[in-house]
């Protein structure tokens, strides 16, 4: 079972395979005892967004590991990909600029000079 760290890698490349837009990853360990790493990333459609979680998620059963969730994939605006230690947010560009979790869940320096 690889830790936290390697989760976030194997996510990582995953959604750099599938061209995933603007990844930011956030260690959320000291803010949250829910998960340690946020990884949130766009996609340029419903059919990118659905492509990008359904790869991570095939890649990380290559690697033995299953997901304990997948919501949203339905209508592919926002999936929500939760491994546990590391939850993936793939979203449409203008559900990402909404909800804004970079803000909600970064560093001051992640959410800009109103922090």
């Amino acid at each position: 079972m690889p830790d936290s760290e390697q989760l976030k890698g194997l996510v990582s490349e995953a959604l750099e395979e599938m061209k995933a837009i603007e990844p930011v990853c956030l260690d959320v360990r000291e803010a949250t005892s829910v998960t340690d790493f946020m990884v949130i990333v766009t996609g340029s459609s419903s059919r990118h967004v659905r492509s990008l979680a359904e790869h991570v998620v095939t890649t990380a059963k290559k690697a033995g590991l299953r997901p304990l969730g997948v919501e949203g994939d339905d209508a592919a605006e926002w999936v929500l990909v939760d491994f546990g230690d590391v939850v993936v947010h793939v979203m449409q560009d203008a559900t990402r600029r909404f909800y804004n979790l970079e803000r909600l869940w970064g560093t001051p320096e992640q959410r800009g000079a109103e922090a």
